[in-house]
């Protein structure tokens, strides 16, 4: 399994309900795909570098995961067919350098989400 993060930018437009659901929707794309997130970020809503689709903010989420290949195709399919998606971005991180780096943000996303490494497990075994 390769690791993975993915960072989404949803409209602002969307209400908390709608944002949320959106989120859970793409981390159920990865879990049925093959894929198993480690950890989540929520940045909230900020503004955007330039304005996309005449939005100057966006609500961005990070998703940190490990899944085979396929799961990322499938994960960008459903990113561009669905139209509260404004941008989205996927990194695979692949040499041992690159999956420390990797696992030092999981752990600092860990740590600002509240979330402890068991509680992420029985989170994601709750999601299955």
């Amino acid at each position: 399994m390769r690791h993975y993060e993915t960072l989404f930018v949803l409209k602002p437009t969307l209400t908390d309900e709608e944002s949320k659901a959106k989120f859970e929707f793409i981390k159920e794309v990865i879990q049925n795909n093959g894929g198993e997130i480690v950890a989540t970020e929520d940045l909230g809503v900020r503004k955007l570098a330039y304005p996309i689709q005449k939005f100057e903010r966006g609500h961005y989420y990070i998703i940190y995961f490990t899944a085979p290949s396929h799961t990322v195709l499938e994960l960008e399919r459903i990113y561009r067919i669905t139209e509260d998606v404004i941008r989205f971005l996927t990194i695979k991180y692949e040499t041992k350098k690159d999956i420390s780096a990797w696992e030092k943000m999981v752990e600092r996303a860990k740590k600002l989400s509240g979330q402890t490494n068991s509680e992420a497990k029985e989170e994601a075994n709750e999601n299955v």
